[in-house]
C-alpha cells in the first residue's frame, strides 16, 4: 500500500487568510487524510485549530470565520511517515519561546532524526512528540541566541539531512525552505497582492491564485510586510525530486517540478504501449490511479479505452481495515466491474504501481469470475524493490512483492496472463529532465545516506554501488 504523506499551504496578507488556507488544504486532501491543522497570526497573537480526520471534519465556520483571526495563515494535512497517528503529532507544530511564537509544518522525512534527537536530549531538550519536525524546531530555538529567525533557520537546515519542504510562521514572518536536493514539491503563487505557498498548484487553482514558480533546492523564502525575499539556506545539490509525485501522488491537474502531471502520466502509458504491446480487445484502468496512463496506452496502441471498473467514491481507503478479510471486502465495495465489458474479452489493465499486490490479486480474481478470456497488466512505473526514507511510507522491503519475487512469479500470484513494468529508461523518457529525479525505490541508490541512532551510516559496502542502503537501522 502507498500512504500519502503531507500537504502544505501558506498565505500572507489576506483578510481571510484562514479561509484561503482551508480551501488550499481541501484541494490537496489527497496528500494526507490523517490530520489537519491551521495556525494564524493577527499581529499580536497566534491561534491554532488541529484535529484528526479530513479537512472538512476538522474545521467549521466558527473556526474559519471567527476564531482563526489574522491575515497570515499556514496549514498542514498529514499522513504519518514518522511519528504515531496521534493528535499530538498533528501539525503545524507550535511552540512559544519568549516573545516568539513559532509554528512549523513539514512535508518529507529527515534521515538523521535519531542521532539529532539523542544529541538534543543529552543537552537537556524535552520532546513532546515523536515527529522529526520537533527536532527541527529545537534546532531553530537553540540557534536563536544572538541570531535572527532567518539565521536560526539556516543554521538548523545545515544540521538536518533528508527530504523537507517546510513552512515556518514566526510571528509576522512566513518562511518557506526546501532541502538541497529538492525532494518534495513546494510552489509560490500570488493572490491579488498577497503571496501564497502550496505543495501543489491545484490549491492555487481553487482560490484563483496565479502560479509563479517552484522553490529551488536549498532555497529559503521570507515574506514580511507583504514583500518576499529569497536566499540559499543551504547549498543546492543535484536535484533528486521524488518521481512518485508524477507517477501517483500529485493530482493530475497540478504542476509539480515544472511538469504537468496529467501529461507525464499519459506519456508513461504511451511508452508502456511501445515497450509491451498486447493483442487484446480493450484497455482499462483500475480507477483512479491508472486512468491517465491508460489513456496514453490506448492512444499509442490503438486499442479502445473502456472504463470497465466503476469506483464507489464514498468508501474509505482499504488499508485502514483491521484484517485481510475486511480489506478484501472493501476492495469489492470500492470497485465493481461492468460485467458486459468483461465476459469473453482480452483485457489490458493499466495500473500505476504494485506494492504488495494483495489488492490487485482480489480484483483480477473477480475479473476471472466474470469470464475474462485473458488478463494482461501493464504498470506505469518500474518494480518497487526498496523502501523510501524520504517521505513515502512504502512497506518494508520484506513486504514489497517485487523485492522478493521475479516478474513471472508475480504474474502467477496475481492471476495474470502477462505482466510488464515500465522500465527505468522508459520512465525517464516520460519526463522532461531525466537527471532530476530520485529513483531509490526502484534501484536502491539513495541520494542521501540514512543514519541510525548513533549517527553511523547504514550502508552496504559492496564496492560497486556506494550509497546503496542494506537496511534501515
Amino acid at each position: 500500500m502507498k500512504k500519502e504523506y503531507c500537504g502544505l499551504f501558506g498565505v500572507y496578507g489576506h483578510p481571510e487568510a484562514a479561509r484561503m488556507a482551508y480551501f488550499g488544504l481541501y484541494a490537496m486532501q489527497h496528500r494526507g487524510q490523517e490530520s489537519a491543522g491551521i495556525v494564524t497570526w493577527d499581529g499580536t497573537k497566534i491561534r491554532e485549530q488541529k484535529g484528526m480526520g479530513l479537512v472538512a471534519d476538522v474545521f467549521n465556520e466558527r473556526h474559519i470565520g471567527k476564531e482563526l483571526k489574522g491575515d497570515i495563515a499556514m496549514g498542514h494535512i498529514r499522513y504519518s511517515t514518522t511519528g504515531a497517528s496521534l493528535l499530538r503529532n498533528a501539525q503545524p507544530f507550535l511552540v512559544r519561546h519568549g516573545d516568539l511564537r513559532l509554528a512549523v509544518a513539514h512535508n518529507g522525512n529527515l534521515v538523521n532524526t535519531c542521532a539529532l534527537r539523542r544529541e538534543l536530549e543529552e543537552q537537556g531538550s524535552i520532546f513532546q512528540t515523536t515527529m522529526d519536525t520537533e527536532v527541527f524546531v529545537h534546532l531553530i530555538i537553540r540557534n536563536l541566541n544572538g541570531n535572527t529567525i532567518e539565521e536560526a533557520v539556516k543554521l538548523a537546515c545545515q544540521r538536518i539531512k533528508g527530504a523537507y519542504s517546510m513552512l515556518i510562521l514566526a510571528n509576522d514572518k512566513l518562511i518557506a525552505v526546501k532541502d538541497p536536493n529538492g525532494f518534495r514539491p513546494l510552489a509560490i503563487g500570488r493572490l491579488d497582492d498577497n503571496y501564497v505557498l502550496a505543495s501543489e498548484t491545484c490549491a492555487f487553482d481553487l482560490i484563483e491564485a496565479e502560479y509563479l514558480r517552484p522553490l529551488s533546492p536549498g532555497e529559503m523564502v521570507v515574506i514580511e510586510n507583504g514583500k518576499m525575499t529569497s536566499c540559499q539556506a543551504v547549498e543546492a545539490q543535484a536535484k533528486k525530486q521524488c518521481i512518485f509525485e508524477l507517477i501517483y501522488f500529485a493530482r493530475p491537474d497540478s504542476y509539480v517540478f515544472g511538469e504537468v502531471v496529467y501529461e507525464r502520466r499519459k506519456e508513461m502509458g504511451k511508452v508502456l504501449a511501445r515497450e509491451a504491446p498486447v493483442d487484446a480487445d480493450l484497455v482499462m484502468p483500475f480507477p483512479d490511479s491508472g486512468n491517465y496512463a491508460a489513456i496514453g496506452y490506448s492512444q499509442e496502441s490503438g486499442l479502445p479505452l473502456e472504463l470497465a471498473m466503476i469506483r464507489n467514491h464514498y468508501v474509505g481507503r482499504t488499508f485502514i481495515q483491521p484484517t485481510q478479510g475486511m480489506r478484501d471486502f472493501s476492495v469489492r465495495v470500492k470497485l465493481n466491474p461492468v460485467r458486459s465489458m468483461i465476459q469473453g474479452k482480452r483485457i489490458v489493465i493499466v495500473e500505476d504501481s504494485i506494492v504488495r499486490g494483495t489488492t490487485i490479486r482480489t480484483r483480477v480474481k473477480k475479473l476471472r469470475e466474470l469470464g475474462a478470456k485473458e488478463i494482461h497488466m501493464r504498470v506505469s512505473c518500474p518494480p518497487i524493490k526498496h523502501p523510501c526514507f524520504y517521505g513515502i511510507d512504502f512497506s518494508s522491503k520484506g513486504e514489497l512483492i517485487a523485492a522478493n519475487h521475479p516478474v513471472d512469479d508475480i504474474a502467477r500470484f496475481l492471476g495474470l496472463d502477462s505482466l510488464h513494468y515500465l522500465t527505468i529508461p522508459g520512465l525517464l523518457s516520460s519526463v522532461s529532465k531525466q537527471d532530476d529525479y530520485c529513483l531509490a525505490c526502484f534501484d536502491g541508490n539513495y541520494p542521501v545516506q540514512v543514519e541510525d541512532s548513533a549517527g553511523k551510516m547504514c550502508l552496504e559496502d559492496n564496492g560497486s554501488k556506494p550509497g546503496i542502503i542494506k537496511e534501515f537501522c
